[in-house]
């Protein structure tokens, strides 16, 4: 009879410290990948300044030291966050992940000069809070144990309808309103960034699980599904990093944070509950609470989205605007003529200015 109370106690004090060990990762892993936009966004802008910017197609900031950094800042922030899924429960460790925004906002304020608006700030909370209720109130996971059972969960009607949605989503936002509506609307490349993050998501929690039994001494590296896994999760990481890219390079870093940590976290929350079939069983409050959340979450993101500040344009053109009290030459037709700001052309004068010819 004495040892009962005994060993719960130290049962008690060994889930404390399980969890105070995951909600420490977590807040690192905040801290972290914060940080990391504001780094890959700087490095974004020197390799947008020595070429083409990464918004526009350009892959420069690949030889830039300083997105390198962002980028091993970002990874050690998710490996931070994945550890500590392994401590917590994930009802603890995923509402600690919007503390990256507030990091994020923060430093944007003060090193990138990106002002945020007190009703920007509003929309974070907006966000910040619905992205919360839904975390809390979202269904408890089953977790599999193996990979084939994964597989099998994976290749249900249900998710499979999912995963062909969620590839004809982004194969419609990436062909057809990326080359159109990318630089001027900010939901295109969070769009994709969210929709393929939740694939990502999914392929991971095979994977971390593969690696969690094999270590265990159930060798899971024998079985094909383990590598099909693998290669989905790398394919949707480059994915995702490439147009996380272009949208860091082309809005505002205080409003791409929140918006791309709302999507995901609610298209994720979606995935995972159609493919552990965990809906079921859940009460009617808990099922409106999520409804509630994400309506928070909408409201949120419209509110950021409405009261964003527009970036100052970069221009990749090698002309410069002209002085208007400028004297400036025009070759046309064999013939060069000097003009000033005041005189006029003919309408039926064409010519080609080029730089070179200003003086």
């Amino acid at each position: 009879m004495d040892t009962v109370p005994i060993n719960g106690g130290e049962s008690s004090s060994a889930l404390f410290g399980d969890n105070l060990k995951g909600v420490l990762l977590a807040v690192v892993s905040s801290a972290f990948i914060g940080a990391s936009f504001i780094v890959k966004k700087k490095g974004l802008k020197r390799a947008g300044a020595a070429g083409q910017r990464a918004g526009v197609g350009g892959y420069g900031y690949l030889l830039e030291p300083l997105w390198w950094v962002g980028m091993v800042t970002m990874i050690i922030g998710e490996i931070a966050n994945f550890v500590a899924y392994i401590f917590a429960p994930a009802v603890l460790v995923t509402p600690l992940g919007a503390l990256s925004i507030i990091v994020s906002a923060v430093l944007a304020h003060f090193i990138l000069k990106e002002k945020l608006q007190r009703m920007g700030v509003l929309g974070c909370v907006l966000c910040i809070v619905g992205s919360t209720v839904i975390v809390l109130h979202a269904p408890e996971e089953k977790t599999p144990s193996s990979v084939d059972q994964i597989w099998n969960l994976a290749t249900q009607p249900a998710f499979l309808l999912y995963m062909a949605s969620a590839a004809a989503v982004s194969l419609v936002l990436m062909l057809h309103c990326s080359p159109r509506y990318g630089q001027t609307n900010i939901m295109v490349y969070l769009g994709i960034c969210s929709v393929i993050g939740s694939l990502t998501v999914m392929s991971i929690k095979a994977i971390g699980i593969a690696i969690k039994l094999t270590v265990q001494g159930i060798n899971q590296t024998g079985y094909f599904q383990t590598w099909i896994f693998a290669m989905v999760a790398v394919s949707c990481i480059v994915i995702q990093l490439n147009y996380l890219n272009k949208a860091l390079d082309t809005f505002n870093t205080a409003v791409v944070s929140p918006i791309y940590y709302a999507m995901f976290t609610t298209l994720t929350i979606l995935a995972s509950a159609i493919m552990f079939k965990d809906w079921s069983g859940q009460s009617a409050s808990s099922i409106a609470s999520e409804i509630c959340g994400f309506i928070t979450v909408l409201s949120g993101t419209t509110v950021l989205h409405s009261t964003r500040e527009p970036d100052s344009p970069s221009s990749t053109d090698l002309y410069t605007p002209l002085s208007p009290r400028i004297f400036w030459h025009i070759q046309g037709n064999g013939e060069v003529e000097k003009f000033k700001d005041d005189d006029l052309l003919s309408n039926d004068f064409i010519a080609v200015v080029r730089q070179d010819y200003f003086i």
